[in-house]
Parts: structure tokens; C-alpha cells; sequence
């Protein structure tokens, strides 16, 4: 009977070793995702678009593939006990009590796999807690029920600037549609954070008020907005478009109307946008960022009409 045991183990253990690598193997491709926000039918996260993202992404399904793996080795044992091991089909049962291989087995597999999913999680927790030397610095405040950001000065003599952003309302959000900006209902916002692609942007998180969560999904970037202290986290966009997110933490009745827009564009046109700010034409700067969204949004809508017609 311990031979059979052992057999079936070792069938199992293929089995799940099996199931690991196809569920594993570009598990990301198979979900329908988008960078930036969510989309009807989603499955999965949004795209990643930072390094700490990818690595959260990369993390996730290794572990998911663990599970899934362990799950259906576990369904296997017991089907084969219910079935083996009943009393009609197994009338005389064994008396053994004790077997040096198994216990030894069930003792040092699971640790084994704990040492493979914690190695990992160390080296991502240490990547999101490393901080490279900024490029730019903002400070996010969150306030009920809207966010404040302020971009600080990397010298005394710079000039720092600071702005609200507020929910996008569903008038607000059919004339932007009407000019061609792209405005996801419960997501735009009227000021956007605007960030250059491929720089160490540092976040600087607190609240005026009670505590809120700075959270955008493909950016990995997930922190609490505690009043009286200064919570961190940085992203690195490898990417350009408008990136979305929510307030993550209950703060009252308007909690899920309080999104956090992050628009990533090219050097230049991020040099043209600060300049307009500093010289305070904010109309200017906000004829710069419709530039950039309706020339994206035209892109996109090329992309898609190019793959319709394949």
C-alpha cells in the first residue's frame, strides 16, 4: 500500500508540475487587460508600465500557478482516497501508523515551497522600498473628496506649483468626449498629473483630513495618505498615456468619487507644460495636455480600426 502511496505522489507531483508550467507560461497574455484603466469583461490586472508593477505582475501569477498546482494535487489525493480506501473497496484496512518517507516528504516539500515564494517577495519588497535619486518630487494630499498636488522645487530658487484635481462631472465628461478627449466616467479628472516618460518620480503621500490611499494600479503604486505624516512611493512610467486611479481607502461618502490621473508624455512636451505652469497661464498648459490626449486618442483609434480591418 505505501508503494501505491509513493506512486501516486509521485504521479500527482508531475501532474501539478505539469499544470505550474501551463498555467505559468505567459499567464498575463491570457488575460484581457488594459494599461491605464479598467475595461468591460477585464480579466486579470492592468498592464504594468513600471518596473515594480511588472515585478508584482511577474509575482502574482508564479504564486497563482503555486496554488493552482497544489489545489489539483490535493483534489487528485483525495479522490484517490475516497475511492481507494472506502470500506467496501478497501474491507481489511492497514494498520500502519507511521512511514519515515512521507512524514519526511509532507515536512519538507511545503517549506521548500515557501523558501521558493518568499526568495521573490523579499527582492520585490526590497526593489519598492529602494528608492533611486529622483527626478521630480510631487506630494499628494488627500483631502475629502479630492487630491492636491504639489510639485516641489529641487532647488530654493525653482519655483514650485500646486493644483486640485477634481471629478470630471457627467457634463463635464460628454464635452470632452465631444472634443475628442478620451474621459472614463469616474476617472478624469479636470487636472491631470503630468510626469515625463522613463524618470524616477517621487510620491510624497499625506491628507488634510482623515486617511486616504494614493493607489494607480499600473503603476504598482499603492500607499496610505495618513493626516500628520508623510508616506512614500515612487514609479518609474516606461510608457506614455493617461494612467487612472482611485482613492483605495474608505474616507466617507464620496470615497469612490475621488480618482488620481497621472498623464506620462514625452520630455519635451512636459518641459513646454512646466514652463506654461511656472509662468502661471494655466489655460496654456491645459491646451498642451489636449494636444497631447486628442493626438493619442486619434492613435488609438487608428490602432483599432487597423486591427478591425485584419
Amino acid at each position: 500500500m505505501i508503494h501505491r502511496m509513493l506512486g501516486l505522489l509521485r504521479a500527482g507531483a508531475a501532474f501539478a508540475f505539469a499544470a505550474f508550467v501551463m498555467l505559468g507560461w505567459r499567464g498575463a497574455d491570457l488575460a484581457y487587460a488594459a494599461a491605464g484603466h479598467p475595461v468591460d469583461g477585464q480579466l486579470g490586472m492592468q498592464d504594468a508600465v513600471t518596473p515594480i508593477a511588472r515585478g508584482i505582475h511577474e509575482f502574482h501569477d508564479k504564486v497563482n500557478a503555486i496554488i493552482i498546482a497544489i489545489a489539483i494535487f490535493v483534489l487528485i489525493l483525495m479522490i484517490y482516497v475516497v475511492f481507494r480506501f472506502n470500506s467496501k473497496a478497501n474491507p481489511t484496512p492497514s494498520r500502519t501508523t507511521h512511514n519515515t518517507i512521507l512524514e519526511v516528504a509532507w515536512t519538507v516539500i511545503p517549506i521548500m515551497v515557501l523558501v521558493y515564494i518568499a526568495l521573490p517577495s523579499f527582492k520585490l519588497l526590497r526593489a519598492q522600498y529602494d528608492y533611486p535619486e529622483p527626478d521630480l518630487t510631487i506630494k499628494a494630499t488627500g483631502y475629502q473628496w479630492y487630491w492636491s498636488h504639489e510639485y516641489l522645487p529641487k532647488d530654493k530658487n525653482d519655483k514650485s506649483i500646486a493644483f486640485d484635481s477634481l471629478i470630471l462631472s457627467d457634463d463635464e465628461i460628454k464635452e470632452a468626449k465631444a472634443a475628442g478627449l478620451p474621459a472614463p466616467r469616474n476617472l478624469a479628472v479636470d487636472n491631470e498629473v503630468v510626469v515625463p516618460v522613463n524618470k524616477n518620480v517621487h510620491v510624497l503621500v499625506t491628507a488634510g483630513d482623515v486617511i486616504h490611499n494614493w493607489t494607480v494600479p499600473s503603476f504598482g503604486s499603492k500607499v496610505d495618505a495618513v493626516p500628520g505624516r508623510i508616506n512614500t512611493t515612487w514609479f518609474r512610467a516606461e510608457r506614455t498615456g493617461v494612467y487612472y486611479g482611485q482613492c483605495s481607502e474608505l474616507c466617507g461618502k464620496d470615497h469612490a468619487f475621488m480618482p488620481i490621473a497621472v498623464r506620462v508624455v514625452e520630455e519635451p512636451v512636459y518641459a513646454e507644460w512646466m514652463g506654461a505652469m511656472k509662468a502661471g497661464d494655466k489655460k496654456k498648459a491645459k491646451e498642451i495636455i489636449k494636444r497631447i490626449a486628442v493626438a493619442e486618442a486619434g492613435g488609438k483609434s487608428s490602432e483599432v480600426a487597423a486591427a478591425a480591418s485584419k
